[in-house]
C-alpha cells in the first residue's frame, strides 16, 4: 500500500499536523518509508471518515438502480468510510445467512466499510419478528424495516425487548399508516392542496415517535428514529432526552436544505418519503441539529432507475441520491451560516454515527498515531454547481442538480487505502 503524509494539515479543533499513514494506521512521520507520497496540505483540513447510518445500496434485487461497488464509490466521493447498508432489498436482510451475504460482498466489492442493518421483521411484513439474534450473531447491530414503519405496537415492543439484550438498536421509519394514507406524497400545506398532492401530515410521523418513545419507557429498549422531518418529532426527541431514555435521531441533508416549494414543477427527483416540508420544519430541524437534540446526519441515500421517476408525482418512488453533496449541504446549512463549527460536524457526521451503529471501535476515531486510517481530506473553500451527470452514482435522481454548492472532497482514505482522489496528488 501507498504511503501518505499530509503535511500541515488543519483538523477540526483548529490545530495542524502533518498525518502520515502507513498500512491501514496513522503513524508518526518519522515512521514512513522514503518513497512516501507526500501532499502540502497548506488551507486543506482532515476529518474523520464520515459514517452514513442510512444507505440504500439496492443489492440485491436492484442491481440497475445501485450496487455495493458503485454506492460506495459515491460513498468515498462524498468523503464517507462507513455505509450502513438498509435491509428493502430482494431478497429481504431478514436471515443470518443473508447479512452475513451482504457483509461479504462489501468486503469484495466495497470502497467502503459496508454495515448490514437487518430488517425488523420477516418480510418488511411487520407481522413476524425477523431472525434478529442470528443477525446479530453475523455482525448486525442496527434494525430497520425502512421504507415500511412497524404498525403493530406489540411487535414493536417485543423487538424493543428482544435487541435490548445484546445491545442492538431499532431505527424505526415513522409513519402511521391510517394518518399518511395511500398515495401520501405531499406535506399537508396550503401548496399541496393547490397542487392537488395526497398529504402526508407531520402527525403521521410524531404519533409514531410518541408512541415509541414510550415503548422505550416501557422496555428499556434503544431506538433510533430515521429522517426526521418535522417540529412535532423534535419536540418529543427533545423530551425523550430530557428524562435520559436511549433516544437518537437522524436527519437528512435534503430536509435541511430543501423545502415544499421544490414541488411546484412535479418533478419527482423532490418525491421523497417523508415528503419535503414548509421552511418552520426546516428550521426547526437545522435547531435541533445544531443543539444536539438529532444526533446525527444520515443521507437516506435512495437510487431510482428513471423508469421508477417516470411517472405521475403521486405514483412515482420516492427517493433521492445524496451521499456526494451531503457534506456539501450540512457545510452550506450549519457551518458557513454560524449554527455549527467543525468539531460539531465532526460529531454529527462521524462520531456520533459510529457510536449508534456500534463501529466506534475503528471508525470515527480522533486523527492520531495508532487509530485506524479513515479519514478525508477537505478544500472548505472550494465550491461547484452540482452536475447529476458526473456522479459516481448508478442512479441520477439528484436533488442537487444546477445548484452551487461547496465541493469540498479531495481524497477520502479507508483503512489506509485512497479510495477517492488519490491519483491528483
Amino acid at each position: 500500500m501507498t504511503e501518505w503524509l499530509l503535511r500541515g494539515v488543519r483538523l477540526a479543533d483548529g490545530g495542524r499536523r502533518d498525518l502520515a499513514i502507513k498500512g491501514e494506521l496513522l503513524v508518526e512521520a518519522a515512521d514512513l518509508g522514503p518513497n512516501r507520497r507526500a501532499v502540502e496540505a497548506d488551507g486543506l483540513m482532515a476529518l474523520p471518515g464520515l459514517v452514513d447510518l442510512h444507505t440504500h445500496l439496492r443489492q440485491p434485487g436492484g442491481e440497475e438502480a445501485e450496487t455495493v461497488a458503485s454506492g460506495t464509490r459515491a460513498a468515498a466521493r462524498g468523503g464517507y468510510t462507513a455505509c450502513f447498508a438498509m435491509a428493502n432489498t430482494d431478497p429481504v436482510t431478514d436471515t443470518g445467512e443473508a447479512a452475513s451475504h451482504l457483509a461479504d460482498l462489501g468486503r469484495r466489492e466495497g470502497w467502503a466499510e459496508v454495515r448490514p442493518v437487518g430488517a425488523i421483521t420477516k418480510g418488511l411484513a411487520g407481522q413476524e419478528l425477523a431472525e434478529l439474534g442470528l443477525m446479530h450473531r453475523a455482525g448486525v447491530d442496527l434494525f430497520s424495516d425502512d421504507g415500511r414503519c412497524v404498525q403493530n405496537a406489540q411487535v414493536m415492543r417485543r423487538a424493543l425487548e428482544y435487541v435490548k439484550d445484546f445491545g442492538g438498536v431499532l431505527a424505526q421509519h415513522s409513519q402511521d399508516d391510517d394518518l399518511a394514507g395511500p398515495g401520501a406524497c405531499c406535506h399537508e400545506s396550503a401548496i399541496g392542496g393547490r397542487l392537488g398532492l395526497p398529504p402526508w401530515p407531520p402527525a403521521a410521523e410524531s404519533a409514531i415517535v410518541a408512541r415509541d418513545i414510550e415503548l422505550v419507557r416501557l422496555t428499556g429498549g434503544r431506538l433510533h428514529v430515521c429522517h426526521v422531518s418535522s417540529a412535532e418529532s423534535v419536540d418529543l426527541i427533545r423530551w425523550a432526552k430530557a428524562r435520559r431514555l436511549p433516544v437518537t435521531a437522524e436527519v437528512t441533508p435534503h430536509h435541511l436544505l430543501l423545502g415544499t416549494v421544490e414541488l411546484e414543477g412535479y418533478d419527482t427527483t423532490y418525491k421523497v418519503n417523508p415528503p419535503l416540508r414548509t421552511e418552520e420544519h426546516s428550521e426547526a430541524l437545522r435547531q435541533a441539529l445544531a443543539d444536539g437534540v438529532i444526533d446525527a446526519v444520515a443521507t437516506d441515500h435512495a437510487p431510482h432507475t428513471p423508469q421508477d421517476k417516470d411517472h405521475p408525482f403521486d405514483v412515482a418512488r420516492p427517493g433521492m441520491i445524496g451521499l456526494e453533496q451531503a457534506l456539501a449541504v450540512v457545510l452550506e446549512t450549519m457551518v458557513l451560516t454560524g449554527r455549527m463549527d467543525w468539531s460539531g460536524l465532526v460529531e454529527r457526521m462521524s462520531a456520533a454515527p459510529a457510536r449508534i451503529g456500534r463501529v466506534s471501535d475503528h471508525q470515527g476515531r480522533p486523527l492520531e498515531p495508532g487509530q485506524p486510517a479513515n479519514l478525508v481530506l477537505i478544500d472548505p473553500q472550494r465550491r461547484r454547481t452540482v452536475d447529476k451527470a458526473t456522479s459516481l452514482s448508478l442512479a441520477r435522481n439528484n436533488p442537487y442538480h444546477g445548484r452551487d454548492l461547496p465541493d469540498p472532497v479531495l481524497a477520502t482514505f479507508w483503512r489506509g487505502r485512497a479510495t477517492y482522489g488519490g491519483d491528483d496528488f
